[in-house]
């Protein structure tokens, strides 16, 4: 049994704390790259990784936030579900819009964002990876409590994927030096058709 620094038995933990998190996050990439998002578990990524269970948890808690920190993603989906599915229904459209620009305007999520983007475009691998995740961690829950098909979710999705890559990958004019509220003026009721039953 390993002690930590205090004497106490600390089931699973190796020594060096910052390095048994690199190597689990090394660990839960390579298993979501070749198993995808379904087929990885927690315990598997914990057998690759060389640790228990429970630490992998430990530091990540659900499968869903590990896959958040492996592939660096800067937005929880639980925040990104909540946000679409509460409040008013027919302000959707606005909401997601509002919280998915302030995501691009911040320079830290902004540099996450624009790897993320180059990686899905540069690699099927990470595509189908990022699908798998999406649908299983947001799109469908969104749909379950919206009672909305999940084709005119991914149409949503479709649009704002479009909104980055002219907006901040493009960097199309006049769109990428609109203000934020110009662009919720002309993309939000779009966006919010795709909610409206």
């Amino acid at each position: 049994m390993v002690t930590d620094t205090e004497g106490a038995n600390v089931a699973g933990r190796r020594p060096g704390q910052t390095q048994t998190r690199e190597d689990i996050l090394a660990a839960a990439r390579h298993q979501f790259g070749e198993r995808g998002y379904g087929g990885a578990t927690i315990r598997g990524i914990a057998a690759e990784a060389g640790v228990n269970p429970a630490l992998v948890h430990h530091f990540f808690g659900s499968k869903e936030q590990m896959f958040v920190a492996a592939l660096n993603m800067p937005i929880n989906p639980a925040m990104l579900v909540e946000t679409i599915t509460q409040g008013p229904r027919d302000e959707i459209g606005e909401r997601v819009l509002r919280l998915f620009l302030g995501l691009w305007s911040a320079p830290d999520t902004r540099q996450t964002f624009l790897a993320l983007v180059r990686s899905v475009a540069g690699s099927p691998k990470v595509a189908n990876l990022l699908r798998q995740f999406m649908e299983d961690t947001v799109l469908a829950r969104v749909a379950a409590v919206l009672d909305i098909p999940l084709l005119r979710l991914t149409g949503a999705a479709a649009q704002m994927m479009g909104l980055a890559v002219m907006r901040y990958v493009v960097a199309a004019e006049p769109l990428a030096s609109a203000s934020d509220d110009e662009v919720v003026e002309l993309v939000g009721p779009v966006l919010q058709h795709y909610f409206t039953r």
